[in-house]
This record gives C-alpha cells, sequence and structure tokens, in this order.
C-alpha cells in the first residue's frame, strides 16, 4: 500500500511535466517516470470486475487539444531535414503516394497498439512486449527504442557538426576558411558535448531540466523552416541557382528557368517518377519521420477521459498535420533546389549567401533547440538501458555517469567518422523504425488479443499478421538496396558533403 502511494504521488508530479510537450523523438516513457523501479509484476494494471481495462490510476489532464500538439512534437524530427532529399530521388508523384502510405500505415499500427494496451491495461511500449512475450519481448521493444533514440541524437548531432561552423564563419566574416579549428565540425561537436550536453545529461531528475520547454520547441523551429523559410525561398531563389562564392564581391546574375535559347532547362523540371541508387531511402526516411509510437501510450495516459477512439483520433489529426507539414516541406525544398538538394535540406542552404540574415536566423535557431534536446533524448535512451541491464538496481550516481558518458562518446565518433547523416537516416529507418511501426505492434496486437475474443483466423488478425509480413518486407528490401549502394562506391551517404 505504501508503495502505491508513493509511486502515485510520483508519477503525478512527474506527469506534470509531460503533459507540457514532448521532445521530439524521444523516448516511449519520461525519464522520472518512478513505475520503472517497480517489480514487472506492479507495472501492470488492475482490470475490474466487468473487464473494462483502468488504463491508468490517476485522473489523466491534458486536453484533446494538447494531446495532438503532444503527439505532433513527437511525430516530428529531424527527419524532416531529410524529406525534400527523398523526393528528389522518388519523384513528387512516388513520394507523396509512399508518403500517404506510410501514414495510413502509421496510423492503422496505432489502433493495434491502444487496442492492446487496453485489453491489458499497460502504458508503456516496453511492458507491452513483456506482457507479450517476456523478458525478450521487452528486450526488444527497449533495443529498437534505444536505437531510434541514438539515431535522432546522432542526426541533432549532425546538424550541429555542419550548421555551427557556417554560424561562426558567418559571424566573424570569414571569407576564405583556411582550416581553422574553430571552424572545424567535428572540434565543434566535442566542445559542445563536452560543455553544454554533458552536464545537462548528468542531472539525476529531466524535471530539473528547466529549458525542457524551450527546448521542446525543436519541431516548431522545424516547422517554421520547412513552412515559412523553404516556402519564402522558393521565390525568391533563381533557377538553377549558382553557389555562393567568397571572392564574388557582386551577386551572380539571376538566371531564368530557360535558356538563352528559349528551352526549359532540364534542372528545372520537377520528376514526377525517378528511380536511381538513392531511391532506396525514400522509405526509410519517411519511416524515421513518422517514429512516433513509444509515445502514443504516455500521450494516452494523460489524456483528460481516454478513451481507445479519442486517442485514435488524437493519432489521426495528429498524422495528418504532419503528413500535410511534411509534403510542403518536401515539395518546397525540392522545387528550390531540384537535383541539387542535400539528405540534409538545412546544410543546402550553406550553398546559398552565407550572410543572409533569415538563413543565419534560422541555423541560430536550430542549432539551439537541437542542442538543448539531445540531453532530453538521452535521459529515456540511459533509462531503457538501466532497464534492460539492471533491471533491480536502485539509483547509482557511478553507472548514471558512466552511461551517459559512454552514450556521448559512441555517438561523437558516429558522427565524426560517418560522413553523411544520410546513413542515419537510412539505416535506422530499415531497421528500428520498422520494428516500432509495423512488427512489434502487430505481433504484440496478436499475441495479447484472448482467442475468445479474436481468433487467430479471424480477419483482425490474419490482416495484423499480413501488416508486420509488410514490416519485415521493407526491412529486408531496404536493407537490401542500402548495402547495395553502399558496396557500390557511389552511394552519397559513404562519402562526405
Amino acid at each position: 500500500m505504501c508503495k502505491l502511494k508513493v509511486f502515485r504521488r510520483s508519477f503525478l508530479i512527474h506527469s506534470n511535466v509531460r503533459s507540457f510537450c514532448f521532445p521530439p523523438k524521444s523516448a516511449m516513457l519520461l525519464t522520472e517516470n518512478s513505475a520503472s523501479n517497480l517489480p514487472e509484476s506492479q507495472e501492470f494494471l488492475a482490470v475490474d470486475d466487468k473487464k473494462t481495462p483502468r488504463f491508468t490510476d490517476f485522473e489523466g489532464k491534458t486536453s484533446f487539444g494538447m494531446s495532438v500538439f503532444n503527439l505532433g512534437n513527437a511525430i516530428m524530427g529531424s527527419g524532416i531535414l531529410g524529406l525534400a532529399y527523398a523526393m528528389a530521388n522518388a519523384g513528387v508523384v512516388t513520394f507523396l503516394v509512399l508518403l500517404t502510405v506510410v501514414a495510413v500505415l502509421s496510423s492503422y499500427s496505432i489502433h493495434l497498439l491502444l487496442k492492446s494496451s487496453g485489453i491489458v491495461g499497460i502504458r508503456a511500449y516496453e511492458q507491452l512486449g513483456y506482457r507479450a512475450f517476456g523478458t525478450p519481448g521487452k528486450m526488444a521493444a527497449g533495443i529498437a527504442i534505444t536505437l531510434q533514440n541514438i539515431g535522432a541524437m546522432s542526426s541533432y548531432l549532425y546538424i550541429v557538426k555542419y550548421e555551427f561552423p557556417l554560424v561562426i564563419q558567418a559571424f566573424l566574416k570569414v571569407d576564405k576558411p583556411m582550416g581553422e579549428w574553430y571552424l572545424n565540425g567535428n572540434y565543434l561537436v566535442v566542445i559542445v558535448s563536452i560543455a553544454v550536453i554533458l552536464p545537462l545529461a548528468l542531472m539525476k531528475q529531466l524535471g530539473k531540466y528547466q529549458t525542457t520547454k524551450f527546448s521542446t520547441s525543436f519541431p516548431t523551429f522545424l516547422l517554421s523552416l520547412s513552412n515559412g523559410h523553404v516556402i519564402y525561398k522558393k521565390f525568391n531563389l533563381p533557377c538553377p541557382f549558382t553557389d555562393f562564392s567568397f571572392n564574388v564581391t557582386a551577386h551572380s546574375p539571376i538566371v531564368n528557368m530557360t535558356d538563352l535559347g528559349g528551352q526549359e532547362d532540364d534542372a528545372c523540371v520537377p520528376k514526377m517518377a525517378n528511380l536511381n541508387s538513392q531511391t532506396a531511402y525514400t522509405i526509410p526516411i519517411l519511416a524515421f519521420a513518422f517514429v512516433c509510437h513509444p509515445e502514443v501510450l504516455p500521450i494516452y495516459t494523460e489524456l483528460r477521459n481516454p478513451t481507445q477512439k479519442k486517442m485514435q483520433h488524437v493519432a489521426n489529426i495528429s498524422i495528418a498535420v504532419m503528413y500535410i507539414m511534411y509534403f510542403l516541406a518536401a515539395l518546397f525544398g525540392y522545387l528550390t533546389f531540384y537535383g541539387e538538394v542535400e539528405a540534409e535540406l538545412l546544410h543546402t542552404y550553406s550553398r546559398i549567401d552565407p550572410y543572409d540574415t533569415l538563413i543565419l536566423c534560422v541555423r541560430v535557431a536550430v542549432l539551439t533547440a537541437v542542442t538543448l534536446t539531445v540531453p532530453i533524448v538521452l535521459f529515456p535512451v540511459r533509462r531503457a538501458i538501466q532497464q534492460m541491464m539492471f533491471p533491480n538496481k536502485t539509483f547509482n550516481w557511478p553507472r548514471h555517469i558512466a552511461i551517459a558518458f559512454v552514450l556521448l562518446t559512441l555517438i561523437n565518433l558516429l558522427v565524426i567518422f560517418a560522413p553523411n547523416i544520410l546513413g542515419i537516416f537510412g539505416i535506422i529507418g530499415a531497421t528500428s523504425a520498422p520494428c516500432l511501426i509495423f512488427i512489434f505492434p502487430a505481433i504484440f496486437y496478436i499475441r495479447i488479443v484472448p482467442k475468445e475474443e479474436e481468433p487467430l483466423r479471424s480477419p483482425q488478425k490474419i490482416l495484423a499478421a499480413c501488416f508486420a509480413g509488410l514490416g519485415f518486407l521493407f526491412m529486408i528490401m531496404s536493407l537490401s538496396f542500402i548495402i547495395i549502394d553502399w558496396t557500390s562506391g557511389t552511394s552519397k551517404a559513404s562519402s562526405a558533403h
């Protein structure tokens, strides 16, 4: 009884932190959920005599609109920066079809999660895995979530690596960089990690991290980038654009979409369908951009008067809004640079005027946001590692510090030695993303829903099995194409910018 009271009070306190908004692509649970320290037998919520599941042991207070905002924040992350590149290598129509398919399938997988959690009264993605397959299921879910978040942190630090030198260069008016150490992205990533990220990551409680409210506005910065800055620049840049040169004192002459002969320039004609070696990255980038499933259950927990139907409406609206924003960001980013767009859209703008005030403001805003977001994402990754490796251990400072240090070291090494963000989008989008979106929700559903309610040969479970099979097929095909692209020696994912 005493333990339940302590748990209830702690969970209520930290729910106030979570109810504001969720950091992009952070984990399924915020770090300071005291339930993580309870034995497995106490992680499940009771079901009453009428077989109506009590999804939570406290009254949720988050409104419908704020829940939509929270889940939208959870969906949107650094993956949005790769969408224009995906469209350039798939074509506008092909990209739109694939974007629609991934969005619809994401909504269906959330339906499977909500149905499973409603039957057993569980509020955590990992615990659904435990309920379905015991410790192996919990470990598999924890590993997938950990990889997804490591990929997110790596992509954020890639942004620091490539954008921070450009910001310093613009402020110092360094027209011709001569290899100065303070313009070396690898050095800057390490400095930012040690001076800013590590101290924040070493805090015991995420609730004490007072900059959380600012850092969780990262999706808002990306939203502004995709729908304001990108659209504005589309109508203010010539096509084909000319790379900025520091030794040019005057602006380059405007080049129209037609050449001197009056013929339309092929480089400025959008492709409706495209197929090349980089097309293999399209679906992984889309999958990486839509992963929000670990956050669904915590948001469901805090929803006011929660029902499965109401939470499904929250998910559908959030996915629909992000679907529109993703398409606009991809379309206008592609129509600005066409075949010249890079895997990280923001970096492409460095090829225009680096002293442009609007571009500089966007860079500073995004850099600040991603730097403050990395510690937030690191907290649940560390928690997942502790749950997998030290499930029955209480808090320990040396272990707390060691895990943070090791994680940051590994991520820094990955960012320094892997030359392109495309590899992160591709590998994470082809491995952990299909597990979290397709495979796990389907097999958890098949295992958890009682046979008395839905037999194995029922249409619902057959559809779920096909859904899991689609996830496996997608994973195998994507990884195969990516590996072939890498081994061909022409991959942009294996070469620097």
